[in-house]
């Protein structure tokens, strides 16, 4: 049975062979990020990115950059072609592709907003979530996929919440005014929302079929920036550059 990423990568391929970029003598890199480079200091220190369990891989195609995060990292360079060919089976190669898909897609103008935010632009996006939820989906139960800090500070002061993560160091625990469960709680979780704000590194890590469901769905971050135009989700992203 097609993966839900191996369709956002033969859309993608597709898009790339429609606009002649396969056979162009192109390079696009990915590196990972600092913690510095990739969201200055913001408020907190509680971001996955800060605790060393995810690093914030980029790449650069044409000038415009494209973002992912991922647990597993490290340093690419080939053409559009032999990214494509890549195998789907690991963090690393799924990292690799989905930030050089959200740099093309950028550079296309396919997507925007592949760049994480920086300093307070994490307070700054989680002030408005709530807004965003209530205007576009209503008022109803949350389930938050993925611990994002400032995002499930600000719902759960708002709504019923829960929040499910697979950080071991998470788990148990109440963050940020929420109860954090383990991955063993995704289905009665996801069954019990309304909603499922969910990460977009769940299309990194392979775990993006879960939440697809049927029920409404709003991603948040840059990894999922080029999907969410390829497959036409919505995201709230509205701090990333």
């Amino acid at each position: 049975m097609k993966s839900v990423f191996d369709t956002v990568c033969e859309r993608a391929l597709d898009l790339w062979t429609r606009e002649g970029l396969l056979d162009e003598t192109i390079t696009v890199t990915a590196a990972p990020l600092s913690v510095k480079e990739a969201i200055g200091t913001p408020e907190g220190n509680d971001f996955p990115i800060q605790k060393g369990k995810e690093k914030l891989m980029e790449a650069n195609f044409h000038g415009a950059r494209g973002q992912a995060f991922t647990d597993h990292y490290g340093n690419y360079s080939g053409t559009l072609r032999q990214i494509a060919a890549l195998p789907r089976d690991d963090n690393y190669h799924r990292a690799v592709f989905i930030s050089t898909m959200n740099a093309v897609s950028r550079s296309l103008g396919q997507t925007g907003n592949t760049v994480h935010c920086r300093d307070t632009g994490p307070a700054e996006c989680a002030k408005g979530v709530f807004r965003y939820i209530d205007d576009y989906y209503g008022k109803g139960r949350v389930t938050i996929i993925g611990f994002q800090p400032t995002l499930a500070q600000a719902v759960s002061s708002e709504t019923d919440v829960r929040l499910v993560d697979l950080d071991p160091d998470n788990i148990g625990q109440t963050k940020r005014g929420v109860l954090v469960e383990g991955g063993e709680a995704t289905a009665d979780a996801v069954d019990w929302a309304d909603l499922l704000l969910v990460t977009g590194t769940t299309l990194a890590n392979s775990s993006i079929d879960l939440f697809l469901t049927g029920k409404p769905v709003l991603f948040y971050g840059t990894t999922i920036a080029g999907a969410a135009s390829l497959m036409g989700w919505n995201r709230y992203c509205p701090q990333s550059s």
